[in-house]
């Protein structure tokens, strides 16, 4: 799957907040995800990104 940062992508899971968007900060072994809704961020392994990952909007 190829993720860049910029991008935005959808998950399979609602955040809490409401908002299923992640933008992308940061790639490599791991994912810097901010929530498009509450602005929350996260740390979560590539292995678990992608397979929670439905839809990925790219960035321009």
């Amino acid at each position: 799957m190829d993720i860049q940062v910029g991008d935005i992508v959808k998950m399979k899971k609602a955040h809490p907040c409401g908002s299923s968007e992640w933008e992308v900060l940061r790639t490599g072994i791991d994912f810097r995800l901010k929530c498009r809704g509450c602005g929350h961020m996260i740390m979560i392994p590539r292995t678990q990104a992608e397979k929670n990952i439905k839809d990925v909007t790219r960035a321009e």
